[in-house]
């Protein structure tokens, strides 16, 4: 039997490459708007990054985030972001 490629992403937060299950990808829709795709499959711009809250403040210090999605973020869409990963990581 074949061994099966597992898909592996870098997060933007601590830059390390880990299975792309194990990450959360957030989305540049075409309508220019900034989400959490749990689900790993809408349409649109995507950047990796781990389940956890301190990948996503590195991220957002550095801008790692606005780099990868070619847009700048205003800030109230970072506490939005910040507020949904924080509900998931309690998942």
């Amino acid at each position: 039997m074949e061994k099966r490629k597992v898909p592996a992403r870098q997060c933007v937060g601590c830059n390390e490459m880990k299975n792309k299950k194990d990450l959360i990808r957030v989305i540049k829709t075409p309508e220019d708007t900034i989400l959490l795709d749990l689900t790993g499959k809408k349409n649109g711009r995507g950047a990796y990054i781990c389940h956890s809250v301190t990948c996503f403040e590195k991220a957002k210090r550095s801008k790692a985030l606005e780099k990868s999605l070619r847009i700048s973020i205003p800030f109230d869409v970072y506490d939005e972001l910040e507020k949904e990963l924080s509900e998931s990581e309690g998942r």
